[in-house]
């Protein structure tokens, strides 16, 4: 596995998709134990630069919306709800 791209460079969509192959081999069995280990590290890290590409994703619509605290997490509906109780 060491000619594997480092997850950090990858793009959303080659990490999720690496990360469903890794996940399908893992649930596949019949892998040694050595290189179950070794998925599973590599799918950690896939995971992980899939976290960061929606946190930054997240952090770009709220910029774009314009909200003021991006990680108040009450929506336009619960603060109207909370002010007609």
């Amino acid at each position: 596995m060491s000619t594997e791209a480092d997850p950090a460079t990858l793009g959303y969509e080659q990490a999720r998709d690496e990360l469903l192959q890794v996940v399908q081999r893992l649930e596949s069995g019949g892998v040694p134990l050595e290189d179950s280990l070794a998925l599973w590290e590599r799918g950690e890290a896939l995971a992980d630069r899939c976290q960061e590409w929606l946190d930054g994703a997240r952090e770009r619509l709220d910029a774009a919306r314009g909200d003021e605290d991006p990680d108040d997490e009450t929506t336009d509906d619960e603060t109207t709800a909370d002010e007609d109780a």
